[in-house]
């Protein structure tokens, strides 16, 4: 079986996308369809040392633009117009979703992972989060290089920084600043390391396959076929440097990115609760000292010292999902 140099998209979408052989592709690549949506690709004769690239996009089915990038990628790949010189697994997250243009259809699937989805199993997305798990842990399983996954996202909202990354919270590892100058050469303009366990996918794979992991935030959010993926060059183009073996631009005398750390999360315990900032507000805005955040019944919160900035801020989750985050300034560990 030959792929032409195209729409891999396409075949993650249709209902015949199922578990394959592994297939040539016209560059002289391998590739295969693990699962749905789960495709693997491997130049022959890869050294045992090079790096395993994981990457997720379309975890949330309206966030297009990642999903968009990704695929012209492996277009390029298969035709060998981009050349390979890592492992290489492509994950598209919630594909019933991605096929209605929602973002997702029973749970936020973002926040099934880490075996969350076993306390939901009536949720369409917890089969798949599970399955997802699976498949980023055999692919990291046999690595022997660096293991990176990148899961890559647009956000509902606009930003104060357009692009930044969340950083998962990684208990006694230290921070990698290799990969902090890398993300600059992705164009990210900040950084969110966080403070505690979460249900992501980028957790996951840093907590349970000792990945360097990361949350991309690339912009907003917009349908198929209305990105301007000019906006995304940042990304697009860093991603085929790693994929092709080169080195990334030297960060070393690049302004440090804003570094923040999450403080504490804003939860919605019930339907009376209240978010007291505009229905527009950007992602990093800043809260001024004193500011009445949210309120759900006698529960209140309330900004303090006017240096912490609202994250994620979304009043229309579920009750007990997280409504937002409120971050601060923060620095690296010596």
């Amino acid at each position: 079986m030959h792929t032409s140099p195209a729409h891999f998209l396409r075949q993650a979408l249709s209902a015949d996308a199922a578990p394959a052989s592994p297939f040539p592709l016209d560059s002289g690549l391998t590739a295969q369809w693990r699962a749905p949506g789960c495709l693997e690709i491997a130049p022959a004769g890869l050294a045992a040392d090079q790096d395993s690239v994981l990457l997720s996009c379309g975890v949330h089915g309206n966030e297009t633009a990642p999903i968009e990038v990704v695929d012209t990628i492996l277009n390029d790949l298969a035709s060998g117009r981009l050349p390979l010189r890592c492992r290489l697994l492509a994950l598209f997250g919630n594909l019933d979703a991605m096929r209605l243009g929602e973002r997702y259809l029973d749970y936020d699937m973002n926040r099934l992972f880490n075996g969350e989805h076993a306390r939901h199993p009536d949720a369409r997305e917890a089969a798949r989060a599970a399955l997802l798990e699976r498949e980023a842990a055999r692919f990291f399983e046999s690595a022997r290089g660096r293991r990176l996954h990148y899961d890559l996202h647009t956000a509902i909202r606009g930003s104060a920084f357009e692009k930044f990354a969340i950083y998962p919270f990684l208990h006694d590892r230290p921070h990698n600043r290799q990969q902090l100058g890398w993300l600059q050469s992705c164009q990210i303009e900040a950084v969110l390391l966080h403070s505690k366990p979460a249900n992501t996918f980028s957790y996951f794979t840093s907590r349970h396959c000792q990945a360097d992991a990361f949350t991309l935030e690339l912009g907003k959010a917009r349908p198929f076929g209305q990105n301007d993926l000019a906006r995304f060059d940042g990304i697009d183009l860093a991603l085929r440097r790693l994929l092709a073996g080169e080195d990334a631009p030297d960060a070393a005398s690049a302004r440090p990115l804003p570094l923040f750390r999450a403080k504490y999360d804003i939860i919605k315990r019930s339907e009376a609760f209240r978010l007291n900032l505009d229905e527009q507000v950007e992602n990093f805005t800043l809260l001024p000292d004193g500011c009445l955040i949210a309120e759900d019944g006698e529960e209140r919160y309330v900004a303090h010292g006017g240096a912490e900035r609202i994250l994620f801020p979304n009043p229309k989750v579920k009750p007990g999902l997280r409504a937002g985050i409120v971050v601060e300034p923060a620095k690296l560990d010596d």
